[in-house]
């Protein structure tokens, strides 16, 4: 397997034409289809569906995909490392953050990357965490944001920060509660909450159980913030979750929040790599650079209900 065979076969997917793709890489098409079959028959698949008009990934292209992504990254980190300072922060991160955590951090992270690390370019990746989880251990993404429910052990993880869980409702809703409400009471309201495995869902069943529960009275799966937000300012029902992704429509009075008592709720956010791939020094710095961020927000109030953890 070569190099230039996985550079061929991602530039194909891309533009999804051996034609196109040969013009792309400024190659010709007979030797890129042979390159192609060469890779296809090392792998005793085939990667593409010949369609009329173009090609489509199979599913074993769809499954090599991201290991051929996560090769040619892992190439280019490797001459980095050997052409940069030592102590300078040169190249490209992909970050993967959770929709309910980008309220909170992207554009701070964005910022501060610009004026401390001048010479890293961050891509940020927004996905729900099971996706991340996948794009984090195939090495499709080096970096991400996930909540700790105790199956993360195949990754790095450090601890940023906690954040309190609180029940949010329509404003004036009937049946919102206008103070702290107990997690039991809270868990059988009606609830739109992301479908399992992601984001708050595995938290919230496990409270359920705690309680004696065989489950939180999920009315609707919705794993999109966006969506959600609209189907809580519709009176559709309520949801359990940190406040930062709702926040304007909090102090805009258009949605209210009170805490659970009696049981808490929370949830921890870890930032996690590979512990199998080799992180660059890039990857490293932002690392060190979105540990520091998080405590200022956390200090300064502007993570709303999030407290910092110690490594």
């Amino acid at each position: 397997m070569e190099l230039r065979q996985l550079r061929y076969f991602l530039a194909i997917a891309e533009q999804g034409s051996l034609s196109k793709a040969a013009s792309t890489l400024y190659v010709a098409q007979s030797a890129l289809s042979h390159q192609l079959a060469k890779l296809e028959e090392e792998l005793g698949q085939s990667l593409f569906l010949r369609l009329p008009r173009g090609v489509e990934l199979t599913a074993a292209g769809r499954a090599f995909h991201p290991h051929a992504i996560s090769i040619l990254r892992q190439v280019a980190d490797a001459r980095l490392s050997v052409d940069q300072n030592k102590n300078e922060a040169v190249g490209k991160v992909i970050f993967g953050i959770p929709h309910s955590v980008s309220q909170a951090l992207a554009l701070p992270l964005l910022k501060v990357i610009r004026t401390a690390l001048p010479r890293v370019e961050l891509e940020l990746t927004e996905e729900l965490t099971g996706n991340l989880i996948h794009q984090l251990r195939t090495g499709a993404i080096q970096l991400a944001v996930l909540f700790d429910d105790g199956q993360l052990d195949e990754f790095n993880c450090l601890p940023l920060l906690e954040e309190s869980l609180l029940l949010i409702s329509p404003m004036n809703a009937a049946d919102a509660p206008s103070g702290p409400i107990s997690l039991r009471e809270a868990l059988r309201l009606p609830l739109i909450l992301p479908a399992a495995p992601h984001g708050v869902r595995p938290i919230i069943e496990a409270a359920a159980k705690r309680v004696g529960l065989a489950a939180p009275n999920v009315i609707a799966d919705i794993s999109s913030i966006s969506i959600l937000r609209t189907s809580l300012l519709a009176g559709l029902g309520h949801t359990l979750l940190a406040p930062m992704p709702m926040l304007h429509e909090l102090e805009r009075g258009e949605l209210q929040a009170v805490p659970i008592t009696t049981d808490t709720l929370s949830r921890k956010v870890v930032l996690c790599s590979s512990r199998h791939i080799p992180s660059s020094i890039a990857s490293d710095a932002v690392e060190r650079l979105v540990h520091d961020l998080v405590g200022q927000l956390c200090q300064d109030g502007s993570w709303r209900e999030g407290w910092l953890l110690t490594v």
